[in-house]
């Protein structure tokens, strides 16, 4: 039985502002597993984008996108699939919002986008990915997770989806989009629950507003000195930043590590 949990977003957390995992944190997330404590990974992203962190830390039990796929040890625990009719509301809808909002679908293995333009080409550059350009992806693949590129229509898309999809800005060039009522809350929740580890206690360090719903379900949430305010206010912890051993000097204050 595991002494606690510890789930860690990655942007703006357990990564530098690179988008690689300090060595630092590597060593922390070492120390944790041999004070038999599990270091969780809860993200935003999709598996194949952090298969390199996942080398990087050893870490193997993951909530991806935004709580739309679980891996627990390895092996899929969990997955959420958005509905084809959603999806083709979604496109239809994202096509009228002026020249047309792209959009990326997502399962665990791969993605796919609706076009290709300004935002997306950044998003992806950021992201040292290659977006293929098919707007037939959700015909033929699972979508377990959207985003919908834009900066600025949150509640434009949250009102006209109410009911249908859970959608957060977790990136200023796209919103995270999940399947109603899923989130890296419900996420860690059905996490905990199949593996039966209900009265370990729980931690998590975030940094915006899509961690904010996973501060709400652990025992101790901790923000990042770079977060958000909001995140700040709700955390019973701010550490230092993700680019000054936020990771570890966070561990260390609640006696997790040395």
């Amino acid at each position: 039985m595991y002494r606690a949990l510890v789930f860690f977003d990655l942007d703006g957390t357990l990564l530098d502002n690179d988008k690689n995992v300090p060595q630092a944190n590597i060593d922390a997330i070492q120390q944790l597993k041999e004070n038999n404590i599990l270091p969780i990974i809860s993200t935003g992203r999709n598996i194949f984008e952090i298969n390199y962190v996942l080398k990087a830390t050893g870490i193997n039990t993951v909530v991806s996108a935004n709580g739309s796929y679980i891996q627990y040890e390895g092996k899929k625990l969990k997955a959420e699939s958005i509905s084809k009719s959603i999806i083709e509301d979604l496109i239809d809808f994202a096509e009228k919002q002026g020249d047309g909002d792209a959009i990326g679908f997502y399962n665990n293995e791969t993605f796919a986008i609706t076009k290709a333009n300004k935002l997306t080409r950044e998003n992806y550059k950021l992201l040292r990915l290659k977006a293929n350009v098919d707007p037939s992806f959700y015909m033929t693949n699972e979508v377990n997770f959207i985003n919908i590129f834009n900066t600025d229509k949150d509640k434009l898309y949250q009102d006209a989806f109410k009911g249908k999809l859970s959608v957060v800005r977790n990136n200023p060039k796209a919103l995270d989009t999940m399947k109603w009522g899923i989130s890296k809350q419900s996420g860690i929740k059905a996490l905990v629950n199949a593996t039966g580890m209900q009265n370990i206690p729980t931690y998590a360090f975030g940094d915006q507003l899509n961690d904010l719903e996973m501060f709400d379900e652990v025992d101790y949430p901790v923000s990042m000195g770079n977060g958000n305010k909001i995140n700040k206010e709700k955390a019973d912890f701010v550490t230092t930043s993700n680019m000054d051993d936020g990771i570890p000097n966070g561990l260390r204050h609640y006696g997790l590590i040395k």
